[in-house]
This record gives structure tokens, sequence and C-alpha cells, in this order.
């Protein structure tokens, strides 16, 4: 019987397909951001062929938001005329990150999308098979609303217990990536269940599926159930919503197992994403900068817990506070709700809502031998502009508790 990834490609190619098959499926949505999206309009337009999906296609202008430079003017400009051109969606600097505004207003449990981003696998978190392309194979999407897919193998992630006190879905992703390293789970569908998930909310199975890639996978996914149609339901979505769920006895290439009472504060070390040990074991390294935001921390439950424990608190003297909302909607709930006076009243810094810093393009890049502590999901050398500088890997709350201290903290000493 079919796992989750099954289950979809065979709906979307018409045909009942295992792991290993090769097929040719119908592609629900796709998504371009402004680092990748140039090559994929110039291969298009060297091409004369019918453009047959504009209509579920999306352009996002985040990574350089607004545009730092001529060059990147000119990219963007591309895109808004070639957008124009095909009557695609375009999404123009201050809307926010593509995978934030994709599952706030477009993907649906049981989708096919792929994106020109790597970590288009967030999208997995709404119950969607969501995997990242080349510009080429994504301007072929654009082109015919289909591509050709490599059924992949799954593993299955038993999911169990509660989150203690600190402990967020941060800190699991980063235990998962830990255990498997960067390749251990390369070209595989990783599937969550059990208890743990179910207790689990959509904004946390989000950031899990997003770190999905950082170990090689293809695609991160989680069933949709209650949880999903009441995150839907407040996104006035509510009719997006639909039941898909593996069969029991579906077949998994591995099976793995978690007890959330067991997962503890985690970071990730400079430089890469599976060098992770508990923050314990990191308390007192000095930060120069903390960084809160991205498409794998920047919604609005990870503002509000960041704003709870800055409550009637300074930022340490010395320290950066940059805070990214992840869309123009999370800005907005956060100016709502009084997040983004206490942040500046703390001593933070708003940044507009993008990419910025964990690219970086602009913003937020660092000096020569600082450290910066961030809730993104990469910290591969020069991953924020400098080479010469370090980058850990946390959770929100870690994060701000660092900032608070000037140094990586344990949460649960602000809590």
């Amino acid at each position: 019987m079919p796992t989750l990834t099954e289950k979809i490609l065979s709906e979307k190619s018409g045909r009942e397909v295992r792991a290993g098959d090769i097929v040719i499926a119908r592609i629900d949505q796709i998504a371009l951001q402004d680092g990748t999206a140039p090559l994929a309009i110039k291969q298009i337009r060297d091409v004369e062929v019918e453009i047959k999906a504009c209509h579920i296609t999306h352009f996002f202008v985040d990574h350089a938001s607004p545009s730092p430079r001529k060059e990147l003017s000119n990219d963007q400009k591309l895109i808004r005329e070639f957008a124009e051109e095909c009557e695609a969606d375009f999404n123009p600097p201050g809307e926010g990150i593509i995978h934030q505004i994709m599952v706030e207003r477009y993907i649906k449990p049981g989708d096919l999308a792929v994106g020109a981003d790597s970590h288009t696998c967030t999208y997995g978190g709404l119950g969607a098979f969501s995997t990242g392309m080349g510009s080429t194979d994504v301007a072929v999407a654009i082109m015919l609303g289909k591509n050709w897919f490599r059924v992949p193998e799954s593993f299955r992630f038993e999911i169990d217990g509660e989150f203690s006190k600190g402990v967020y879905a941060k800190d699991l992703i980063l235990k998962i990536i830990g255990d498997l390293g960067v390749d251990g789970a390369t070209y595989k569908a990783m599937e969550f269940a059990g208890e743990g998930v179910r207790k689990m909310d959509v904004e946390s199975r989000l950031t899990i599926a997003n770190m999905a890639v950082e170990c090689g996978a293809k695609a991160g996914i989680f069933p949709s159930d209650e949880r999903t149609r009441e995150y839907l339901s407040k996104l006035g979505r509510g009719e997006d919503f639909r039941e898909i769920i593996a069969d029991e006895s579906a077949e998994y290439e591995k099976e793995f197992y978690y007890d959330l009472n067991d997962v503890v504060p985690m970071v990730a070390k400079p430089h890469n994403v599976d060098n992770v040990v508990s923050v314990e074991e990191l308390e007192g390294v000095r930060v120069d900068q903390v960084y809160i935001g991205t498409c794998t921390n920047g919604r609005i439950s990870d503002l509000r817990v960041v704003a709870e424990i800055l409550k009637g608190r300074d930022v340490r003297r010395g320290v950066r506070l940059l805070v990214a909302p992840a869309s123009r909607r999370v800005y907005l709930r956060a100016l709502e709700e009084g997040i983004i006076k206490r942040v500046v009243e703390a001593g933070g810094v708003i940044l507009p809502p993008g990419c910025g810093p964990c690219v970086g393009i602009h913003q937020g890049v660092l000096a020569d031998g600082e450290v910066c502590l961030s809730t993104q999901n990469r910290n591969f050398k020069g991953r924020m502009g400098n080479p010469e500088a370090e980058i850990y890997l946390a959770s929100p709350v870690t994060a701000v508790a660092s900032a608070l201290r000037g140094e990586i903290a344990d949460p649960k000493e602000v809590l």
C-alpha cells in the first residue's frame, strides 16, 4: 500500500506508482524567486513553444528586497515584465518570502509543487509533495505544466511525546539532521507521523519540512489532519482542505523513532548543518549578532515567543538583534499584537519581509571574525556574506535568550 509520497505522485501521474518508478506528473503550483527566476525566464525565451502553466506560476522578489544593486534591479525588472507578459502571479518586494506566501495563499494538501529554490520542501508541512529543482527544470514545468520525477523511497519518522519547556520544532529537526548527516536522506522522502505529529501545530511542521533538504531529502511531508484544516481556515482557505495520509500498511525503506520528551535545545555549529550539539555544550560562546526570521522561523508563532521573552528586558549591549517577519501578513499581525514595538523597545532592528541576511545579499552582513546565532536553515561558510565569520543555528527561543546574554544561552533561563 502507498506511502504519502507514492499516493500523491500516483494521483498526479494518473497511474499507480511505487518508489523507483519514473513518472510524468501534472504539477499544481510552481514558484520562483529573484535569484533563480532570471535563468528560467531566459531558457523559456530561447525555446519557441506555447507556455501552458503561467496560471499556476508565482514569482517572488524576496532575496534582494528591496534591491541594493542595479544588476539585481535589472533582474527584478526582467521578472516583473515576464510575469506581466504571460499573466503569471508577481509578488514585489515587501510581500514576503516565497515559501511563506506559498503556504499562506496557494498550497493545498495533496498538491504537487515545484520551485526553483531548495527549500520548496517547506510545503510538505501542509501535506503537499513539494521539491526544489534547477531553474531549467522549472522552466520546463512552466512551459508544459508537468515534469518527470523518479518516485523517491520514503523514510518514516514516528514522533511521540510532547516538547518540553524551551524545546521547539527547530530543535527536533536539528537533532534529526545531526543523527542522519547532511547526506543521510539523499533523494528520499521524509514522512512524519505519530502522536507527536498530531499534537504539533502546522507552523512547527513547516519548520521541520523546510529543513528536510538539509540531510539531502527530496521532500519532507506530513499527513493533513484537523490541525491542517484549522490552519487553512484561519487563512480563509478552509475549502482547500482535504485529508491525505499514508496507508497503515505502507512500506518504507527505513523507520526512525523520536520521543519529543527526550529532545533538548540544539545548536548547529559552523560550518555544516549536521554539526549539531546541545545548547548546554556551547553555553558561553560569544555572539555579535542574532538573526530571527527566514522561511524557517519567521512566522507569527516564532515572533510571539520572542516578544514574550523580551518583555521588560533589553538586548545585551554590543549585540545586534535583527528580526524579519516572513511575510507582509506576518508583519501586520506582529504590528497589531505589539510584537514589533516590543522588539524595537528592547533594542532590536526590524527588517522588511524577505531573505536579506540569510543569503548575505544585503543587510546583516557580518564583519571578519564575528559570530551570528541565526534561526535560518544553513550555516555554510560565507552564507551570510562573509566567509571570515561564523554562523550558528538554533530555535527562536535559544536565539533571543542569547541576544539577552550576549552569548549562546539555554532558553530555559529566560522562560
